[in-house]
């Protein structure tokens, strides 16, 4: 017969080992996104437009996930069909849509600066909303660590910031869409699985990217007279596979586990993976600023989170 304690003992052990597979998940979740801004530079290069990208993309995703995940069709009611309608909007088109757009009115630095401001948005937004999950000190020093890393890290390859309000307004809404997204997909996650909010997700997400098509981005190219290359149709493959398909899953998984705060604290190192990749695949180059960038917003995520398990500055 166990003991109590021992029974206590070996609960805790799984909720450490459980929760250490989500920090594991989410940096993979976050890396590919990171991966993805090369991904999608390439794809532009090529003659597609930002919408078209994004509506390939989950076009592909969305037939991956529906092959394993077709049995039930509606959600339990109106409310939460309501709320799978505003997951697709705001994760899907109006961010990503959002952000590619962005980068034609204002400089890549404003963008990549503003949209890293998400994780911050949801500890503003769950402060307001829920009561539940608590903020500790612990939390908002990491933050604030991390954001100053963030600066560096954008600034590493230049430090012309301008105002130019629609380029920055468009990067503010795309944060604050992610981070509602967050707190829409904690409640989500309480009743359905992750296959079944993903897939739905993915549908709504391209069903509101359709307007976005007609209006304002079915110019350019003939998306079809660049598949063959395979620069193009691979880069669309790993967005569709990994970015989109795999990420978004482990990235429910992630938020379910983890809460809304500390999954979206990873979204820091997002700059971070595609500073890397940029100076890898693309030979941008990564001087002592970026570097510096790099170690703030390491430090920051495990101070923050060092913090917040020895109840540094926890509420009550």
């Amino acid at each position: 017969m166990n003991r109590p304690d021992t029974i206590a003992e070996g609960g805790e052990s799984y909720k450490n080992n459980s929760n250490f597979w989500a920090h594991v998940l989410a940096t993979i979740a976050v890396g590919m996104w990171g991966y993805s801004f090369v991904s999608t530079k390439v794809l532009l290069e090529n003659g597609l437009g930002p919408t078209q990208i994004y509506i390939f993309r989950f076009i592909i995703a969305y037939i991956i996930v529906l092959c394993i995940s077709h049995k039930r069709l509606f959600s339990r009611s109106f409310a939460d069909e309501f709320l799978f309608f505003l997951c697709g909007l705001l994760s899907g088109s109006l961010y990503f849509i959002a952000e590619n757009n962005a980068l034609e009115y204002t400089l890549a630095t404003n963008v990549a600066l503003l949209t890293s401001l998400s994780p911050l948005i949801t500890v503003l937004l769950v402060a307001c909303i829920y009561r539940n999950e608590k903020i500790s000190s612990g939390t908002w020093i990491g933050t604030g660590i991390a954001i100053v890393g963030v600066a560096c890290v954008v600034f590493n390859s230049s430090t012309d910031v301008q105002i130019r309000p629609l380029g920055d307004f468009l990067s503010l809404l795309a944060a604050l869409s992610w981070s509602v997204y967050s707190l829409i997909l904690k409640k989500l996650n309480a009743v359905y699985d992750v296959w079944f909010i993903t897939r739905k997700t993915f549908f709504y997400g391209l069903l509101t990217a359709l307007p976005f098509l007609i209006l304002g981005d079915a110019g350019g190219v003939n998306p079809f007279s660049v598949l063959s290359r395979p620069a193009v149709w691979g880069n669309l493959l790993f967005l569709g596979l990994g970015a989109s398909t795999a990420a978004f899953l482990i990235w429910g998984n992630t938020v379910k586990r983890l809460g809304a705060i500390t999954a979206n604290n990873y979204m820091y190192l997002q700059p971070v993976v595609t500073l890397v990749v940029s100076a890898l695949i693309l030979n941008e180059r990564v001087n002592f600023v970026g570097i510096t960038g790099i170690v703030l917003i390491l430090g920051g995520l495990w101070l923050g989170d060092y913090l917040t398990r020895h109840n540094f500055g926890a509420r009550d």
